[in-house]
């Protein structure tokens, strides 16, 4: 007798993504539309679609635009209840010209997307200690750049003020101009007086510099704590700082099975070969995609090996008698880096997926 899970329709489910709705539309395995319905990004709202969601029938996927911003939640959700969540690209805007953009339009596309399967990954879940990783990192990067902005302003301001104040501060390495100007005085009767605004205005900007270092050289600490607990392999490859092993750890995510091996880690990255023949030229190049910062930090770590380590150094020079030139003997060295990153990466968050 046939049960009655089996009996019952197969669909697959598709969300359009926004900060306070969400729509779904739902399919079933020949593309056919079924419905459409809005909902909201509570956990009422959440509990509400799965519940409408599931009573189509058996729900074989849900594709989710966005679970990277305004669908992780949602994506948390359903992996939890036990859903297959799949993330889904947005719509070709090829298409999107020619059949127009409405929420509807967007939820059914992405369900028809989980048929062939074009463009759809494993989202990162950012349920675990990785997702605590990536808001340490992100508070620091604020904290740089806000250190980076204001002292820019500060340089432009002293640039623009007036001979007497200029000389003053002529000639002083960094650290000491933003001491100076954060031990200046000016006298707030006189403000009219373009000497002492803007010796205002250059020790508020000096304690904005002093107070985003603080809060960055502070958060780069705790970085490197959590990281020795969560990625001690990943830490201790060469040439790698909290910073740049973060990038990379974030770019895994906290279900590193989702990457085959090293190929498709490589790929993620931005860094697995792919050709760039022409005529009598035979070559290849890097691919553009993937994830920049990822990408970023290993440059950087190849930057800092081409000028630390022996090997390396070793490597460029038997690469450039082969006639290889810097560009391509940087791009081999990031696929060369990529594989042994992730071989640290699977040793941290080794999985059933990933065998040893």
């Amino acid at each position: 007798m046939t049960s009655s899970l089996a009996a019952q329709p197969v669909v697959y489910a598709g969300v359009d993504t926004h900060a306070d709705t969400h729509h779904v539309g739902i399919v079933n395995e020949h593309g056919k539309k079924l419905a459409d319905r809005e909902f909201p990004t509570t956990a009422t709202g959440y509990a509400a679609m799965e519940q409408w969601v599931v009573s189509f029938g058996q729900v074989a996927r849900i594709g989710i635009e966005g679970t990277g911003s305004y669908g992780v939640e949602l994506a948390r959700y359903l992996h939890e209840r036990g859903h297959d969540v799949a993330e889904v690209p947005r719509p070709n805007r090829r298409l999107r010209r020619a059949q127009g953009k409405t929420d509807t339009i967007d939820a059914y596309a992405a369900a028809r997307r989980l048929l062939d399967e074009s463009g759809v990954t494993a989202p990162k879940l950012r349920n675990g200690a990785i997702e605590a990783v990536r808001a340490l990192r992100v508070a620091r990067h604020s904290a740089v750049k806000a250190t980076t902005a204001a002292m820019n302003a500060l340089r432009g301001l002293i640039t623009t003020s007036p001979e007497a104040l200029r000389s003053q501060l002529r000639g002083l390495s960094r650290a000491k101009l933003v001491t100076t100007c954060a031990a200046f005085r000016p006298d707030p009767t006189r403000l009219a007086d373009p000497v002492q605004a803007t010796k205002l205005a250059l020790r508020s900007l000096a304690a904005r510099i002093q107070q985003a270092r603080d809060q960055a050289d502070q958060l780069e600490r705790h970085l490197h704590q959590l990281l020795e607990q969560v990625a001690p392999n990943t830490l201790d490859v060469f040439a790698l700082g909290p910073d740049t092993a973060a990038a990379l750890v974030i770019s895994i995510g906290d279900n590193p099975d989702r990457l085959t091996g090293d190929a498709a880690f490589a790929r993620l990255c931005g860094v697995a070969p792919i050709p760039a023949s022409s005529g009598k030229t035979t070559r290849h190049r890097l691919h553009r995609g993937g994830d920049r910062q990822a990408n970023q930090a290993l440059h950087t770590a190849v930057i800092v090996r081409l000028r630390y380590d022996q090997r390396t150094r070793a490597y460029v020079a038997r690469r450039t008698a082969e006639g290889k030139t810097k560009p391509e003997i940087i791009r081999c060295l990031k696929r060369y880096l990529a594989r042994e990153v992730f071989r640290a990466l699977r040793a941290d968050f080794r999985s059933p997926a990933q065998p040893a």
